[in-house]
């Protein structure tokens, strides 16, 4: 065998291999529609002059989105839907009310003096001045939420307390008064704590939603629904047990016509869904139903690409030509096809990515790294597979191609 198919051989096990643990390292994502969770739709409201632009709505995705990874919640998906509404999907998630509470909450927080008939005064500070929130525990171990204002904040800070000693400075959330401390001398540095009847779990959200941010616009949920797991659950069944069927039924079918190369297409089959699952996450991508329809239609299309060398090798070798040059020229008659099908495949992907939203975008993303991957092992593995398997054992039978001798239409 060459050396340099010998080399070839290597890179591509090495590859294989390298998906392979990628594949399995660690279980991959799971969306709503297969692991179940929580479904919020929420839609913002104009209120007091602001305009619901484009950067108004993509100031509330973003506080939403962090107030979701304040969660955990990995899998997340926050994104715009329409002119004013937004799509969250909270996959595993279990305390329901607990995450919408969250999300909905306005989370505005306000520095005001209390007035010596328990009224508030006017703002003198909001929590746009904060930098970071953490839940801390007092001397009694009672959990409380310890705030760092930005530097601005800290000498804004420092001038209130030294301006109002005596009085209390109450700090509200939403218009609740949370604690209200008397201010005994100036505090520097825009360092303090907010005290108050905290659960850990309370304490927690808290700081979650005032690291995240307030809402820039008033935002209404206006619809919730809880999808089960055990929908999610028989949708993977269903699917792989069609996808084991389908890859039996290929797998025969491929052999029974084309012998040798139609066994080592079944390996690249198996190696095109090592790569896929490989690729998806490495990118951290979360496997959906549609992403699993993206990738069924790339196993065909994978299919499809081997199909077509290994008619043009079973033509070459009709009209007489040696096994080792129709191989390569079927690879070679075989790849402008292949090529053009993969490439209008990706541009249509591209344009679904770029204007799609959710379901589309997965749908897209698996089908791009689908047609990457069956261009890979159709055109490079499976060429370097047959090659080695033909010059290493000196398999030159036309028969083991599917051809029998003396029968052009064989």
């Amino acid at each position: 065998m060459k050396r340099a198919i010998l080399v070839k051989l290597l890179l591509v096990f090495l590859v294989i291999f390298g998906a392979a643990w990628l594949t399995f390292k660690t279980p991959i994502k799971l969306g709503l529609d297969l692991k179940g969770g929580v479904y919020v739709v929420l839609e913002a409201i104009p209120e007091n002059g602001v305009v619901l632009d484009t950067e108004a709505m993509d100031r509330l995705v973003e506080v939403l989105d962090r107030r979701i990874n304040g969660l955990g919640v990995a899998e997340s998906v926050v994104q715009k839907t329409g002119s004013n509404r937004v799509i969250i999907e909270l996959p595993g998630v279990k305390n329901t009310e607990d995450a919408v509470k969250l999300i909905g909450k306005t989370a505005l927080m306000e520095f005001r003096i209390m007035n010596a008939d328990e009224t508030l005064g006017e703002t003198l500070l909001t929590g746009a001045a904060l930098k970071k929130s953490a839940v801390s525990y007092d001397n009694l171990g009672r959990p409380q939420i310890q705030f760092e204002m930005t530097g601005e904040g800290a000498v804004k800070f420092a001038e209130i307390t030294r301006d109002n000693i005596g009085k209390r400075l109450a700090i509200t959330l939403d218009g609740v008064v949370q604690t209200a401390p008397m201010i005994n001398s100036e505090i520097p540095g825009g360092n303090g704590v907010i005290t108050g009847s905290y659960t850990v779990d309370e304490a927690k959200a808290t700081a979650t939603l005032l690291n995240a941010g307030a809402l820039p616009v008033k935002a209404e949920i206006v619809e919730t629904r809880t999808v089960g797991a055990s929908l999610g659950e028989e949708s993977i069944k269903k699917s792989g047990e069609a996808g084991i069927l389908a890859v039996i039924l290929i797998g025969v079918f491929m052999i029974y016509l084309y012998r040798l190369p139609g066994i080592i297409a079944v390996f690249a089959l198996g190696a095109f869904g090592l790569i896929t699952f490989g690729t998806l996450n490495f990118i951290d991508a979360t496997l959906t139903l549609p992403g699993i329809a993206g990738i069924i239609l790339s196993v065909g299309m994978a299919v499809d690409a081997n199909v077509i060398i290994f008619e043009r090798i079973k033509d070459e070798l009709r009209l007489g030509n040696n096994v080792m040059g129709s191989i390569n020229s079927g690879f070679s008659k075989g790849f402008a096809s292949i090529f053009d099908g993969q490439v209008t495949t990706l541009i249509i992907t591209t344009i679904l990515f770029v204007f799609g939203t959710g379901a589309v975008k997965g749908f897209a993303v698996t089908l791009t790294i689908g047609a990457i991957a069956s261009m890979f092992t159709a055109l490079t593995l499976t060429k370097v597979m047959l090659i080695a398997f033909v010059e290493g054992f000196k398999l030159e039978k036309p028969e083991l191609f599917g051809v029998k001798r003396g029968n052009k239409n064989a």
